[in-house]
């Protein structure tokens, strides 16, 4: 990647809301930015971040020490520091721009769209990526699973939401100096109210629901819907070749209300249910197997409703729900990008199965086993609507009883534990036979997430030890699935999906769903496969 440096009179500049400054700067040059002491290497600016259980400020010298030629902080420091220090009344906010300075500004230069929600978010950033590159645009993609940035994917670490500002902005730079003119970030709830994305330039917001969610951060849905609004608002805050655009979900009726009040630019909606009029993206109709999605798509102009043009698509995507992901991501490429309906459709049935969403794992078994990220009450909800649609009619002359959904999915520690007793009245209601485990217990004692997950479990009418397990080993939970399988049942394991390890403790363990459902299933099959990854509770 291009080399960056800036003076550091410039980026101060265009940080907002600075209190004071101490030090001598004129001549001070900087090339990086960072909020983390210990990765502090001399010519970089260190900005002290207060945290829940930390304070930046206190390892100011620390950076010093390690080579940081200025400081960015909240705190008034007692004593003069050997480096130009700037009090700002938001430090994540001024190390936002401070970043965006730095690499130029990279996101006025390109088309960037925003895609936000609770459930959804990666799918449908990735579905528009596809859209976007097979109409010839040359499109980069910032998601929860990585970037792309001309085909080259670079992994965006461990248990990653929106990356932070001087990440972001990074990319961002890269992807312009490769010559990219659209840009496709999904943007998260944490990435928005931390001020991660602060000093990008939005065009173009989507937005695929807004459901229960973390609540432990946002403390209530008040402060969560606000959090996914400030996409909306920053909309259109500069003049762009691109019309800014507000893509609202009609269904989601609560987000809709809410954001149609917000927005201050030009909103269209889509819808799944084919019932709201005012929409400008609706399914027609809709047939889903366990080979995908084949619908047909009435697009109508919104200022005049007479232009109506239908397309048929198939996609390579499982579960009924997908198809408002899909309608989001077409709403945005048509309405927003003017690509005609055929090319967005053509886009995507190019998109093949995304990492960890509604994943088969297909080793040979007579039933389907399915990986999927699904780890709010809503996405659990609706994941297993969709697989009990992937059930085969019941045959008596194969079957003794109907073909069943087997269920396997944690809730983490040290999270919104609202949602931690919401799960299982769902699971209980909606498949047939519930095994709760590990998903990243973080500091709190498993069996007590566990113990208070069955509960609700039972009070909804499971019944522990038949419908109902508690497994605290995940890979043993995935075998316990396995076991029970019967022909055309599905095992579905929920939560993790691509996500490359498991929190226990303060220690991340190297772990991937996907690879623990194929180390099962040759286990079950008997058959050479990968060796089931190791957790602290792991057997031997």
């Amino acid at each position: 990647m291009k080399h960056y440096s800036l003076k550091l009179n410039q980026c101060i500049a265009v940080i907002p809301d600075i209190r004071s400054i101490s030090g001598n700067y004129p001549d001070i040059t900087f090339h990086d930015i960072h909020f983390d002491s210990r990765k502090i290497e001399p010519g970089m600016i260190y900005v002290a971040l207060k945290g829940i259980n930390t304070d930046g400020h206190s390892f100011i010298q620390s950076a010093i020490q390690n080579g940081a030629c200025a400081v960015i902080g909240t705190d008034e420091i007692a004593t003069e520091l050997s480096v130009p220090y700037i009090r700002v009344l938001d430090a994540r906010l001024a190390m936002a721009w401070a970043a965006a300075a730095l690499y130029k500004f990279p996101s006025n230069q390109m088309t960037v769209i925003g895609v936000t929600g609770t459930d959804g978010k990666t799918t449908t950033a990735t579905l528009l990526y596809h859209i976007l590159r097979h109409a010839g645009l040359k499109t980069s993609l910032i998601s929860t699973v990585s970037a792309i940035i001309n085909d080259h994917e670079i992994d965006t670490g461990f248990h990653v939401t929106t990356p932070e500002s001087p990440d972001i902005q990074r990319y961002l730079a890269a992807m312009r100096d490769e010559g990219v003119t659209h840009v496709i970030c999904e943007t998260t709830s944490h990435g928005l109210a931390q001020k991660r994305v602060a000093a990008i330039d939005f065009d173009i917001g989507v937005v695929t629901n807004i459901t229960h969610e973390h609540l432990d951060y946002h403390k209530s849905r008040e402060s969560y819907f606000e959090a996914k609004g400030i996409l909306f608002q920053s909309l259109g805050t500069h003049k762009k070749a691109v019309k800014p655009l507000a893509v609202l979900n009609h269904d989601d009726n609560e987000s809709y209300r809410f954001l149609t009040g917000l927005t201050n630019v030009r909103a269209v909606s889509y819808s799944a249910t084919g019932e709201m009029q005012d929409s400008v993206c609706n399914l027609q109709k809709m047939f889903t197997d366990t080979k995908g999605i084949r619908a047909t798509i009435s697009f109508r102009h919104p200022q005049n409703g007479s232009q109506e043009q239908s397309v048929s698509l198939s996609s390579h995507l499982l579960g009924s729900y997908n198809i408002s992901n899909i309608l989001a991501a077409m709403t945005a490429a048509v309405f927003g990008l003017n690509i005609a309906p055929d090319i967005a459709a053509a886009g995507i049935e190019e998109a093949s199965a995304i990492p960890g969403r509604m994943e088969v794992i297909d080793l040979g078994q007579n039933f389907t086993a399915i990986v999927d990220f699904a780890h709010t009450p809503n996405a659990l909800a609706v994941a297993l609507d969709s697989v009990r649609e992937m059930l085969p009619e019941p045959n008596d002359e194969q079957q003794e009883s109907p073909a069943r959904v087997i269920a396997i999915y944690g809730s983490a520690g040290l999270r919104d534990r609202e949602k931690r007793r919401m799960m299982p009245e769902v699971s209980v209601k909606k498949a047939d036979i519930t095994i709760i485990t590990a998903e990243d217990p973080r500091t709190e004692p498993l069996d007590q997430i566990l113990q208070e997950m069955a509960a609700e479990a039972l009070k909804h009418g499971g019944v522990l030890g038949d419908t109902v397990f508690t497994v605290p080993d995940r890979g043993d939970a995935i075998r316990l699935g396995l076991s029970l399988a019967k022909p055309g049942d599905v095992v579905i394991a929920c939560g993790k999906g691509h996500e490359q390890s498991m929190c226990f403790e303060t220690t991340e363990y190297d772990w991937d769903d996907r690879t623990a459902m194929r180390a099962a299933l040759s286990e079950y099959l008997k058959i050479p496969g990968p060796e089931m990854p190791k957790l602290p509770t792991s057997r031997g």
